[in-house]
């Protein structure tokens, strides 16, 4: 009894666990998470550097590093990070070609240096990466979803 019974707790915590993670899925990647007056001069931004495979290893090392970006957007950068289990809404997945094709470098600069308003994601440009840093993570990330 006492072991059936360790089961269907067990089973019950898991399921909790599992509804939460779906409820904390990430919100239609078609909702900006820049605020609409800075909107449009962040859509106009353009990433000076190239997508290099020295720019884009140098933003894999970032992600991977000191910008610590992993913790939330995972190693893979699907938006599975450990600390980014306990989100909601859960951390924008990179290796998402969809997203890339409705969000523009320049929104993704703009969330890194001032952060997301209604999620986890804080600003971590200046305090952490420079703007050099930041246009190089971005191009490692859309390197995940496929673009060039």
């Amino acid at each position: 009894m006492r072991k059936s019974m360790g089961v269907v707790v067990a089973s019950v915590v898991g399921l909790a666990f599992a509804a939460g993670v779906a409820v904390a899925a990430e919100k239609d990647i078609k909702t900006p998470r820049v605020p609409a007056a800075e909107l449009q001069k962040a859509k106009d931004m353009k990433n000076p550097l190239q997508p290099t495979p020295d720019n884009i290893a140098k933003g894999k090392a970032v992600f991977e590093g000191k910008g610590t970006c992993f913790t939330c957007h995972g190693n893979t950068g699907k938006g599975d990070g450990p600390a980014g289990a306990a989100l909601d809404p859960s951390p924008r997945n990179f290796a998402n070609p969809e997203f890339h094709k409705v969000r523009t470098p320049g929104e993704m600069f703009w969330v890194i240096k001032n952060g997301s308003p209604g999620t986890g994601m804080i600003s971590y440009n200046p305090a952490m990466i420079s703007d050099e840093e930041t246009w190089q993570v971005i191009l490692y990330e859309r390197s995940l979803g496929g673009e060039k």
